[in-house]
Parts: C-alpha cells; sequence; structure tokens
C-alpha cells in the first residue's frame, strides 16, 4: 500500500504543474476562431453599426446633387441635419393617462425617449392650466435620425390608407420640410392590439438647404415619395 501511494504522488504533482489552457479572448467563444460578424460584434462592444441610408446619402444622393446643383464644394451639398417628431395631445387635459401611452408608443416609434412638452400659460376657454403636460416630441439626429427616416418611407408611408405620395407644398422657405401623419399605428412597432387612441404627429425635417427646391430634391433623392404637383 505504501508503494502505491509513493508511485501516485509524483503524477499528482505533475498535474498540479500542467499549465492552464489559455482562455478564449472576450468576445469569442472557444472553437470560433472570430466567426462574428461584424456587426454582431459591434453590437457586443456597444458600437453603433452605420445606417445603411447614411451611405445612400454619400454613395448616391451627395454626388446626383452636386451634378444637378453645380456645387463646387462638398460642403455645399444639403444634408440632413435632424428630425423632430412632435405628437401634441390636447384630450390629455381631460385624460393625463394619454401621456404615458404617448411617452411608450414615440419611444417605440423613434428608438429613442421622448421629451414631455408642457402648457407654458393657462387658457380658461380650453380649461388648460399652465405646467400641465400636453404633448411629447423627439429630436432625432445621427444614426437614429437615418434609421427612422429608413423605417418612414420604406415601412410605414406605404402603410398609409390609399396613399398617394406626400405633399411637395410644406416647405418653410429654407429647405426644411414638415410631415404631418394622422395615425401612429402606420409603424410596424404600434400594436394595434394596444392602441386606445388613434394619435396623429408632425415629422420637420431640418436639413442645411438654402432653398426649398435643393431641400425638395435632397429628400426625394432619399426616398421621401412626393406627389405630382
Amino acid at each position: 500500500m505504501a508503494t502505491d501511494k509513493k508511485e501516485k504522488a509524483p503524477a499528482a504533482k505533475a498535474e498540479e504543474k500542467a499549465p492552464k489552457a489559455p482562455r478564449a479572448p472576450k468576445g469569442k467563444a472557444a472553437g470560433e476562431g472570430g466567426g462574428k460578424s461584424q456587426a454582431r460584434q459591434a453590437v457586443s462592444a456597444g458600437e453603433v453599426v452605420p445606417a445603411r441610408f447614411i451611405a445612400k446619402y454619400k454613395d448616391e444622393v451627395a454626388p446626383a446633387l452636386t451634378k444637378q446643383f453645380g456645387y463646387k464644394n462638398p460642403n455645399q451639398v444639403p444634408r440632413l441635419e435632424k428630425i423632430v417628431i412632435n405628437m401634441g395631445l390636447g384630450a390629455a387635459v381631460a385624460n393625463p393617462k394619454i401621456i404615458d401611452a404617448a411617452v411608450d408608443e414615440l419611444r417605440a416609434i423613434a428608438g429613442q425617449k421622448p421629451l414631455v412638452t408642457r402648457s407654458k400659460k393657462a387658457i380658461a376657454s380650453f380649461k388648460l392650466r399652465a405646467g400641465i403636460p400636453i404633448g411629447v416630441m423627439v429630436t432625432l439626429r445621427q444614426a437614429h435620425m437615418w434609421e427612422f427616416l429608413d423605417r418612414l418611407v420604406t415601412l410605414a408611408l406605404p402603410r398609409m390608407r390609399d396613399f398617394r405620395g406626400v405633399s411637395r407644398r410644406a416647405f418653410d422657405g429654407k429647405g426644411n420640410y414638415t410631415l404631418g401623419l394622422k395615425e401612429q399605428i402606420i409603424f410596424p412597432e404600434i400594436n394595434y392590439d394596444r392602441i386606445d387612441v388613434i394619435k396623429g404627429m408632425n415629422v420637420s425635417f431640418v436639413t442645411t438647404a438654402k432653398t426649398d427646391e435643393e431641400g425638395r430634391m435632397l429628400l426625394q433623392q432619399l426616398g421621401m415619395p412626393f406627389r405630382a404637383a
């Protein structure tokens, strides 16, 4: 018995001194060898994956506008600065719970938490007091802006009933455009079964264009379906 113990002891020590297998680097499972896609790696690393409309603007829209208007400097080419979504809720005066539902719906639509807007002054004829919530709004920039525009022109607008295009006249004279939507249910992110009240919204596109014609061509090249004049 003693002899067996002496023979097993060196083997046990050898096992203790054996080097441990190297761990796989973070973000890669053993045996994957970095096989994850670039998008999945970016998401796991906390990076923002570029929206496809960013590439569309650089590769297609900017060259087309430069050719049409004869820009000599790339900084002259109009671009989209931000998108502002505003949802006015006059019914919230009598039913404040509408605000909570509107916040959840606009967050789902825009992918960003909206801001609750409050009345600035009291109006007795509308039973409105100063400081009460009467709407929600959100300002989208950069990746969130491009992703929302993509979903708007490719998914939401074609879902409108009897859709024949959007108006060409809703420009402010400085290249900015405001689109009015009557129903929030045109966005696929909204669950129709959970809707309590149909809510409309205004979507404002703020551009660097100096004229309405430049702003119109910018949005048209990005896919905005304008009606014929």
